[in-house]
């Protein structure tokens, strides 16, 4: 239990970072790098209101609202200046460095003593990796729900059709130029949330703790696909509904990744690897499918 909670927990908090990470890579199909800056963004933005007394769930609105506001930055150079969406992100993020240190002050700020959304609930727990855990659970659910239902509004229609076939839905009159803002802002938004929860979780915000979010994030929707995108019991479970098998594969993928991270860390690899670690991890989950093709062919062959 020593273990599992902690992971489970983190797992959690990790998995909104993730469906951020999802809505650009797989619905829009960009490869947004903001992420690495609007993931310390929400953090800093946090950690500066609760050291000012805000309150947490104030705390937590104005990192999403500033999240959002670095995904309108980076949609508006891709939409408007014709940037391609990559240098655009890298832009975005490269610029966000600054902002977080304006923001904080400095590169580190402490949230010891402080209080955040987890000390709210202490008195309900006796162990604090179980607010954490609660916490993270009810965050999830909610914004899981409001990402699913929005989805399914026309709105949210046209920004999934926009990644699919952006000339089709040109062709019926929506300004993609919206739809890719828009999906940027929502994206954003939840990484932010992401960035400023993990911070109240760790007690400190960091200038450079957005470094490698980018790898975690598609670490986490890879490894969600491949292990329950195509799953039997997941079909089973939720029928032809394929979007909302996308989301919670998203979520039991972050849960995932971070077990895995528990579990090498758990049998003595070096914390300085875990980098290295994240990219082998990565890299061979999205190498699985030309894998098993192969596997399959060399079958046949033998047969």
């Amino acid at each position: 239990m020593d273990l599992f909670v902690p992971t489970l927990s983190q797992g959690l908090l990790w998995s909104i970072l993730a469906l951020g990470v999802y809505l650009t890579f797989r619905v829009l199909d960009i490869a947004d790098l903001t992420v690495e800056g609007s993931f310390p963004l929400g953090a800093a933005v946090a950690a500066r209101l609760l050291s000012d007394g805000s309150s947490p769930f104030a705390a937590i609105f104005a990192a999403c609202a500033a999240g959002m506001l670095a995904g309108i930055v980076t949609g508006w150079l891709t939409t408007k200046l014709k940037i391609p969406a990559l240098l655009s992100g890298i832009l975005t993020m490269i610029a966000l460095y600054s902002v977080n240190l304006r923001i904080m002050g400095k590169a580190n700020l402490s949230l010891l003593r402080q209080e955040t959304i987890f000390t709210r609930f202490e008195a309900f727990f006796d162990d604090r990796q179980f607010v954490i855990l609660a916490v993270g659970f009810a965050a999830v659910l909610l914004l899981s729900l409001l990402f699913y239902w929005f989805f399914g509004t026309e709105i949210g229609a046209a920004i999934r059709a926009t990644g699919f076939n952006p000339h089709m839905i040109r062709a019926n009159g929506v300004n993609t130029d919206v739809t890719v803002i828009l999906g940027l802002l929502l994206s954003n938004g939840l990484v932010a949330i992401s960035g400023a929860l993990i911070a109240q979780s760790n007690g400190f915000a960091d200038v450079g703790m957005g470094v490698g979010t980018i790898v975690i994030g598609l670490a986490s929707v890879i490894i969600g696909e491949v292990l329950f995108g195509s799953n039997g019991f997941m079909k089973a479970l939720f029928g032809s509904n394929g979007f909302l098998i996308c989301l919670i594969s998203v979520i039991l993928g972050s849960i995932v990744y971070r077990a895995v991270i528990a579990l090498v860390l758990e049998l003595g690899m070096p914390p300085n690897d875990l980098k290295l670690f994240t990219a082998l991890l990565v890299a061979i989950a999205l190498a699985l499918p030309l894998i098993q093709e192969k596997l399959l062919q060399a079958r046949k062959a033998v047969k």
